[in-house]
């Protein structure tokens, strides 16, 4: 029973705090409540095929509730798989994971950028049609885009409001992001990218996107600076030292994301350039967060504080949006 009583303890820690216990695993293994409340507590044993039911919807290890020390580690993954699933249905599951993160009473987030991350890109309507529209068309090639060129108004009114929904919860979450200049050099490339191949619809597109991308930047460097997130074009607001910034010129990143909440930990690893592995196997997550720790330590943070480098850093992307301008 103690097994039984620690997996019950692991699936109340993954449950928002707002959804009954009882009802959700009576729901799950269509019993009655009271058969729950004799399993909750411990007066009858789980079967087998309950044992597999719950740890299967939980993602719980079975190795980790029996103290199995194995080198297998259990991964939940959103794949993106045209053309049965998109982007759009992928949005909705990150939508769905971080407001789990966020309604925790307490959780930080650590994301080491090899890309910026997505949650900035929806600051901006424009940034992120050009992004979405790159996913789709050029590294996913979903066959509607095959003969289609970007425009402004690409983006349509569902990825609009679920990105505003992921960059209005992620702004609550206190987080820490590792950037290298390549972190940035990414997206300018896709944009170079597009232009040399004849991808804009309209040129005037291209030149609202580089004067977009240039009030981003300096969005997020102000951030930076203020030391929280909090959305463009409204008052700036936020908790102090909620958001820290930090450049890593020893590492290239590589999109990892560690979650710590009072409930969980969990960590996000990145395949396909999109698609996501997700685990909360308590030593996988334990080696990464030291990992992320110890990378930190070889950073420089240049929010709040050391104003110099963080004017170098974000004046030299600056800089190349204002010089691939001049060319067009």
């Amino acid at each position: 029973m103690e097994t039984q009583n620690f997996l019950f303890q692991k699936i109340r820690e993954k449950i928002p705090a707002h959804i009954s216990l009882v009802d959700e695993i009576s729901e799950l293994l269509n019993i009655s409540y009271d058969s729950t409340y004799r399993r909750i507590r411990g007066e009858k044993a789980i079967s087998i095929k309950e044992l597999f039911v719950l740890s299967k919807h939980f993602n719980i290890s079975c190795d980790s509730l029996f103290n199995i020390r194995s080198d297998n580690v259990i991964f939940k993954h959103y794949p993106i798989i045209p053309p049965e699933f998109g982007v759009k249905p992928w949005l909705k599951t990150v939508l769905q994971d971080i407001r789990k993160i966020q309604h925790t009473k307490s959780n930080s987030m650590i994301y080491a950028a090899k890309d910026p991350p997505l949650f900035h890109y929806f600051q901006f309507p424009e940034i992120g049609a050009f992004k979405m529209f790159f996913w789709e068309k050029t590294l996913f090639r979903f066959p509607q885009y095959q003969d289609q060129k970007f425009t402004l108004n690409y983006l349509d009114d569902e990825i609009r409001q679920i990105g505003e929904q992921i960059l209005t919860t992620s702004v609550k979450i206190p987080t820490i992001e590792i950037w290298n200049e390549d972190t940035f050099n990414i997206t300018f490339r896709q944009i170079e990218h597009y232009w040399i191949s004849g991808l804009f619809e309209r040129k005037e597109d291209i030149l609202i996107l580089c004067d977009k991308l240039y009030i981003w930047i300096e969005h997020i460097k102000k951030q930076a600076e203020l030391g929280f997130k909090y959305h463009y074009g409204t008052e700036p607001n936020g908790v102090e030292d909620s958001y820290k910034f930090y450049e890593n010129e020893v590492v290239l990143n590589d999109n990892t994301i560690f979650v710590e909440t009072d409930n969980f930990t969990a960590t996000y690893l990145t395949y396909n350039v999109l698609s996501l592995l997700f685990t909360t196997d308590p030593e996988f997550c334990l080696g990464v967060k030291n990992y992320l720790n110890g990378i930190l330590k070889e950073s420089i943070l240049i929010s709040s504080v050391n104003s110099r480098e963080r004017n170098r850093f974000f004046n030299k992307l600056l800089s190349k949006i204002e010089e691939f301008k001049e060319t067009l």
